[in-house]
């Protein structure tokens, strides 16, 4: 059960509508729906709230260093708050699923998400839970940059968002140790969401 959410972005107004800021988006809807606020850690290079989702405390942070250098801010919120690799969960953008469709994973490799890859080269055990948040894939990996640091189109946004709250709306599931139920619950989705 993850006690550390981290969600993957860029930090500043110029990436916030970004495809590459879908983790950050996860986070900021569970801080609203908390009604609480992320704060600068300087020293823990993350914006950190402190949080009671479904009766459990946690932590949210995101990273204030770029997407390539997110380890740094994972290796050193794990590190303060003593927190393992098996309290961690961190959700990303990912190309290899459409958007309106998310997914929980346990442990695997990087799949070439360069947040993740960061986060490997700062941690020794990967085994922590993934949330991946389909963003699709502009069909041609020389225009992968360009995709995910551009805003996506309105309709595919949408979908986006949508998987999101269909994410958060598991959450509950992954507290009370139902990872296979939360699981599946997310994993049947219908892609056009809501």
């Amino acid at each position: 059960m993850p006690s550390l959410i981290f969600g993957l972005g860029n930090p500043g107004p110029g990436y916030a509508e970004t495809r590459h800021n879908a983790g950050f988006w996860f986070l900021d809807r569970l801080a609203e729906i908390s009604g609480a606020s992320f704060r600068a850690q300087a020293r823990l290079h993350s914006e950190i709230v402190r949080v009671s989702l479904h009766g459990r405390d946690c932590i949210l942070a995101k990273p204030t260093t770029f997407m390539n250098n997110s380890g740094q801010a994972v290796r050193a919120v794990m590190d303060y708050y003593k927190i393992s690799v098996d309290g961690l969960l961190v959700a990303y953008d990912e190309l290899d699923l459409e958007p309106g469709v998310a997914r929980l994973k346990l442990g695997g490799g990087h799949g070439g998400h360069n947040g993740l890859r960061d986060i490997f080269r700062h941690t020794t055990e990967h085994d922590f839970l993934r949330l991946r948040i389909g963003i699709g894939h502009p069909g041609n990996k020389d225009g992968v940059t360009a995709y995910v640091l551009s805003r996506a189109a309105a309709d595919q946004e949408r979908l986006i968002r949508n998987s999101i709250a269909e994410a958060v709306r598991v959450i509950p599931r992954i507290f009370a140790g139902d990872l296979a139920g939360a699981m599946k619950e997310l994993h049947t989705v219908k892609q056009d969401g809501l």
